[in-house]
């Protein structure tokens, strides 16, 4: 897809006017509710989806196809990384009516961070055709890493904070409670960071590790620099109202990271076909159409899948509760 300069400024602007609004919606410390959360979460993939219509009216049905395959892939790992997300407001112990403003600045700093990942990203590209083997090989190995992760099944999950956010606590110095909205504080005349400003860091580095398989993953999808950034735009900026909606949910989605792992490692084996087929290797190169209906099927399954499996561990435990509670009255 030719993009010209007046396009890209076009659509930053856009998707900043789009942050902008979120912005002000969220200016405003309070609990999300339910319903909010819905909304807005609707709101965000039908502008995604008019983006993606948008390209196809405009006789790019390539590119079209290859945002929503990139967007549907981005977005199912954005969810995977809601996890990782409730581990950190747990760690900090960030309240109810902050969590929202966490989640705008952290997805913001996460969103600038991964546009400079997309650029180095399509520069080696468009240099050494050779780097698709290494992205395929990765990708194929997280893929057998994520399948290891589910089965051990560890429910103790923790989340360290990570070297580079630990430097800028003791560099700046955290105070010991929330003040409010307050980023920054003076303390004994020296200014020192609040919790909520440590928790938007953590936020938005720690995205930055999930970008090391979701970039690859897109450019695995696509190798427009225009259609990877704005999936990854689309797919971060509804991931705070997902967050609200679907919290409670995550962990019926037992069978999640299943799914992401075929999805990685399809789109893996797909770059190294493209890069031998660059290479002049006749091999069968992987379309668009069927990378989305492949990609789109996982994910329907294995959200199936999942809530029968919930569903039956749910039965299990009221089960054994029951029987529990008749153990202890004959007991008694």
């Amino acid at each position: 897809m030719d993009v010209s300069m007046t396009l890209w400024v076009t659509t930053v602007l856009g998707l900043c006017a789009l942050i902008a609004v979120d912005f002000f919606i969220g200016r405003k410390p309070h609990d999300v509710s339910i319903k909010e959360a819905g909304i807005w979460t609707i709101v965000w993939i039908v502008l995604a989806a008019l983006f993606g219509l948008g390209l196809l009216f405009a006789g790019e049905s390539q590119a079209s196809g290859e945002f929503f395959a990139g967007f549907i892939t981005e977005k199912s790992l954005s969810v995977d990384n809601l996890f990782v997300f409730i581990l950190i407001m747990a760690k900090f112990s960030v309240p109810s009516h902050l969590q929202q403003r966490v989640l705008l600045f952290g997805v913001l700093i996460a969103l600038v961070l991964r546009a400079i990942f997309i650029a180095a990203g399509a520069a080696v590209i468009a240099n050494f055709s050779w780097v698709f083997y290494i992205f395929g090989a990765f990708l194929i190995y997280t893929a057998w890493k994520l399948i290891q992760e589910a089965r051990a099944d560890d429910e103790e999950e923790d989340w360290e904070e990570n070297r580079l956010l630990k430097s800028i606590e003791k560099k700046f110095g955290v105070s010991d409670r929330y003040e409010g909205t307050k980023l920054f504080i003076r303390k004994n005349g020296k200014k020192i960071m609040t919790p909520l400003m440590v928790v938007m860091l953590a936020i938005g580095t720690t995205d930055v590790l999930f970008a090391m398989d979701s970039i690859p993953a897109i450019f695995g999808l696509t190798q427009d620099p225009y259609i990877v950034f704005t999936a990854n735009a689309f797919a971060l900026m509804g991931l705070r109202q997902l967050y609200f909606l679907i919290g409670g949910l995550l962990r019926k989605l037992v069978h999640l990271s299943y799914g992401l792992s075929v999805i990685l490692g399809f789109i893996g084996v797909k770059l190294v076909l493209h890069a031998l087929h660059e290479n002049g290797v006749h091999v069968p190169e992987i379309s668009i159409p069927v990378s989305l209906g492949v990609i789109c099927g996982v994910l329907v399954i294995t959200t199936i899948t999942s809530l029968i499996a919930s569903k039956k561990q749910e039965q299990q435990a009221a089960a054994e509760a029951e029987g529990d509670a008749r153990k202890d009255s004959i007991e008694a």
